[in-house]
């Protein structure tokens, strides 16, 4: 019981999975319908005025890219980073305007980006099986 009430973490490295595996399986889902339907998302879609095809581009690298990035651990505090640039540009572009409750979401998964981004990959990753091997050449 003592160890439930201690205020020290359970398994950093199991949170940081799981994280991992939740943010980055939503990205994919939140990707994948830009990346299926990229023709009809690409004729409306510039939100930093960088053009259609690069703004939408970026969103899908961000958004599904990343996404598969961060649920393999892969490079994953340079996955985080767009991740949190796409969702601040969901968040204060895209539904600037809107009330909070429509951009909520985006604001989550910024906040989220940035604890992945502090916390890393933890050892149930890529990056740590990629710099253990390294570490033993």
């Amino acid at each position: 019981m003592k160890r439930f009430l201690s205020p020290e973490p359970l398994d950093k490295n199991l949170a940081a999975l799981l994280l991992r595996v939740l943010v980055g399986g939503l990205m994919i889902m939140h990707g994948w319908p830009k990346l299926d339907n990229y023709s009809q998302y690409v004729t409306e879609f510039d939100p930093i005025g960088l053009g259609n095809d690069l703004s939408l581009s970026l969103a899908i690298f961000g958004e599904f890219i990343c996404g598969i990035f961060l649920v393999l651990g892969f490079m994953t505090r340079l996955s985080a980073i767009p991740v949190l640039i796409t969702m601040i540009v969901a968040f204060f572009v895209v539904h600037g305007a809107d009330e909070f409750q429509v951009k909520e979401l985006s604001f989550l998964y910024m906040g989220l980006a940035l604890v992945i981004f502090f916390l890393g990959g933890g050892k149930y990753s890529a990056d740590a099986l990629l710099f253990r091997k390294k570490a033993l050449e």
